[in-house]
Order: structure tokens, then sequence, then C-alpha cells
């Protein structure tokens, strides 16, 4: 089967979240179930400089006003079609904000130009591809089954993935005669209380909607997650499906990490202490055998962050530590730093992010903190769990998919892996805090906790057979 993926981001040439992780594993882990993958992104100045003797495939001398040029090369893996368009991505910045931090305004447009150029392909402008399917992820790619819809050609199976509902690419309605589509498509597909939104559009003309983990399909069917697109969805419900994302378990193997100070696996647990001395050592934490709680996080309010300065007395006082990677919201990274502060020894604070001591962190640590509010995966959980870090997590999204919580029945049974808790509250996090600590204490049952999660099969591979069985059926809907 041949499948063009269209994406605004992709690991490991650019990246903001993870959607860049999904759409750089996807195809690896679909080539071995007999899945041909191609994929479409933009050419931001970090991927032109990266790609090595691109080949020049197709020239469009006029899309949407623009001229482009389609370059084709493999990279790591991936086979990639490469939208070169200087004038809409050849930016200092990064693929969606300014250096200022805010967003182009002609996003519109540039997202725009890569979604007609998706259709282009599926309708057979690249000479000797032509896909069986269409993949395409998030707002920033939504175009594409709306300008597949809309064009005089043979339809082709479409899936558009939602990686987090939150984005939806709304724009002003003066835009929409420039995007080169029939009127009837404004009332049809893209209008939005007034103004246009890319997401809405995609999830209305894509033959089915896939999201990142069932239990966010589910929630995003209500008004509280759906952030009004929850009356589209619900529209399209027999057509949504939820499959949880995977991580790289060769990148993220406590027992090959280059990355860490020292290697070890279920079976030696004991060798985390070189880890964790290494950490203790980078925070000038004080040395003693309390637990260490770790962050690593875009610090928003999304993700629940703003609870923790109100938990750090709890986890100093019963002899804990802190460590935090991370950056974002300006009054969360304050509450954070102040709390760094008052606490030398016992919280340390790395603002921004660090790839090396992100793994370090993750396999140092013996509790990592996810609180978020609304989660549609989630990786940090998958990689804590890989190097027996127990999670402390929201019950929600793909936390609740992916963390089995440590309730009697489950310790009993010795499947639990992490701690649940909710509502999202500062009372409820505070309970979820003493809980961990409370069966910490039990050394033999944290290692078992440690070892049950190191166990959990996070890897790609149920996921990409639940894509390839997906794709499989949509092609064999549209035949």
């Amino acid at each position: 089967m041949k499948v063009l993926s269209v994406a605004s981001e992709l690991y490991p040439l650019i990246k903001t979240g993870g959607l860049a992780d999904v759409a750089g594993a996807l195809p690896i882990a679909l080539a071995a179930r007999g899945v041909d993958t191609k994929t479409l992104i933009p050419g931001y100045p970090a991927v032109m400089k990266a790609v090595k003797k691109p080949r020049k495939v197709h020239e469009f001398e006029d899309i949407l006003d623009e001229r482009a040029t389609l370059l084709e090369v493999r990279h790591e893996g991936l086979d990639l079609l490469i939208l070169d368009c200087p004038p809409l991505y050849e930016r200092s910045g990064g693929p969606y904000l300014d250096s200022q931090g805010r967003d182009y305004p002609d996003n519109w447009k540039r997202f725009a130009v890569l979604s007609k150029v998706g259709a282009e392909i599926a309708s057979g402008a690249l000479p000797g591809f032509k896909p069986d399917l269409v993949h395409v992820h998030d707002w920033q790619a939504a175009l594409v089954p709306v300008y597949m819809r809309y064009a005089e050609a043979p339809e082709v199976p479409s899936l558009i993935t939602i990686h987090n509902i939150a984005f939806q690419g709304q724009f002003g309605a003066t835009v929409f005669p420039d995007l080169g589509l029939p009127g009837h498509a404004w009332h049809e597909a893209l209008e939005y209380y007034g103004t246009i939104s890319y997401l809405k559009s995609g999830l209305l003309t894509a033959h089915a909607l896939s999201t990142v983990s069932p239990s966010y399909a589910d929630e995003i069917l209500t008004p509280e997650f759906g952030m009004g697109l929850d009356g589209v969805i619900a529209s399209r419900a027999d057509d949504l499906y939820g499959i949880v994302n995977g991580i790289d378990a060769d990148v993220w193997n406590p027992s090959s990490d280059p990355l860490l100070a020292s290697h070890y696996s279920a079976t030696s647990l004991k060798k985390r202490a070189g880890n964790r001395a290494a950490l203790v050592e980078r925070f000038a934490f004080d040395g003693d055998d309390g637990p260490i709680f770790c962050v690593i996080s875009r610090l928003t309010w999304q993700k629940g962050l703003d609870l923790v300065p109100e938990v750090i007395d709890e986890i100093i006082d019963a002899g804990g530590r802190l460590a935090i990677l991370g950056s974002g919201d300006s009054s969360i990274e304050s509450a954070l730093q102040t709390g760094a502060t008052h606490h030398r020894g016992r919280v340390g604070m790395v603002l921004g992010y660090d790839e090396t001591l992100s793994h370090l962190m993750q396999a140092a640590s013996d509790v990592i903190l996810v609180p978020s509010r609304f989660e549609p995966c989630g990786l940090t959980q998958l990689y804590a769990l890989r190097y027996g870090c127990i999670p402390l997590v929201a019950r929600t999204g793909g936390l609740a998919d992916t963390i089995v919580d440590a309730n009697e029945a489950a310790l009993a049974a010795g499947v639990a892996t992490g701690i649940q808790f909710a509502p999202v509250t500062t009372d409820a996090f505070r309970r979820a805090i003493r809980r961990t600590l409370r069966l910490y204490r039990d050394q033999r049952l944290w290692s078992q906790m440690q070892k049950q999660g190191m166990k959990s099969d996070v890897s790609w591979n149920r996921s990409a057979a639940a894509y390839a069985d997906l794709y499989q059926r949509l092609v064999a809907k549209g035949q």
C-alpha cells in the first residue's frame, strides 16, 4: 500500500511537539507491515540544511499565486517530499511563530499551500507515485481533504489525525477568496462562526478521523474537551478512532542509551544509582535517600504545571527533592523558580529544554509528575515507564489509557504501573503525592511497579498494527 502523509513538522528534522514524533516514527513502523509512506513537509531552513542532495521531482508554477519546487529525498529511513517555497517557509523563527513568539500573519497561506500541494500529489501530480490513501495531521494539513473533495479527480481515501484539538487553525473570513475553493465550500466545510477553521473543514471532509488515544477520542465528543468542535466530531462519531501513540524503543532504551551515566534494565535496577548520582550532582541536591520527583514539560496551564508550586512543600517536608526541566508561562516559571530559590539543595530548575538532561532525569528520578488538565496522548509518561520512573498522572486522555493506577486490586495483581488522580485540583494532586510517598516507603512494592512499567509495550508495534488495519479498511471501502 502507498500512503501520502502530510505534516507540518517531523522528527528528527523539525519538532515543536508530539506531532513531529508521530509523523517521524509511524512511517518507519508501518514499513514492516507493507505500507510505503512518503511524507510531505515544508522546506523550513532547518529541513533544507539537514537533508543531503534532494532531487527535484516537480515544479508548481502557480500554487495559490506562489511558485514552489517539490524535492524528494531519503533521510534517516524516511521517504520525504519537501515543499521548497522560500517566500513562505524561509523564516528565522519557528515553524509557526516568529522570533518574538507571534503567529506569522500569513500562516493561513503557508499551510493552505502545503495542503493544496498534498491534494495535487494525491491526484497524481508526482510521476510514478499515486497514493492509495492520504493521512494528514492537525490543522496545518487539514485542508488536504478539502482540496481533494472539491477537485475534479478520482477520490482517494483520507484520514485526519487530531493531535491536540486546542489548535484549530482559525483565520478571518477575508482569506477565503484566496484559497482557490468554490464558493459553496464556505458553508459546506470552512465557515466557523463567521471565521474559517481549517481543522473543522478537515474533520468534515476526511473519510475518517483519528486521535491519539481512545480516552481522548471519547473526551473530544464533550463540550468540556471538544473546544467548540464537539458537535462536528459527534456528527462523525462513527468514523472516529482512538489509537495510542508509541515511542522509539531503540532511542529510549535504558540498557543502551548513550545519554545516560549508567545503563540498566528491569533485572538490574540497582544500576540506576549511577544516574541518580549524576542527577544529584547536576542539580546540586542534598545527597540523601529521599525520593526524587521530576517535571519534564512545557510549563503551561494545560499541563497542570501551575499546581506544582502548590505541592512543593508537601514533597520537601516528606524528605523528597524536585528536579524541573521546562519553559512556558512566565507566571509558572516564576513560581517554580521561587520554590527552587527557597529550597536550595531540594528543588532545582533548568529553564528551557535539554534532550540529554531529559533522558538522565527519566533514568534517575523516582517519580515524574504529569498533572495535565487534558492530554491527547502524552509521551513523557511512556518514556518514564520505559526507564522505571513511576508516573504520577491526571486521569485524562492518553494518561488514563497508558498508566495502570496503583489501587489495591492492581497492586495485589502485580499490574500497577503508576498513580492516577482526579479531578485536577491542588487538593487531589496533594493527596496523590501523599499516596505516592506511602508507596515509595515499601521498596519491594515500588520495585514491582518499576519492573511492571518497564515490561509495558510502549513501542509503535501495536499502534502501527492498528493504523495499518484502519488504512486497509478505508482503502477497501473506497474500492
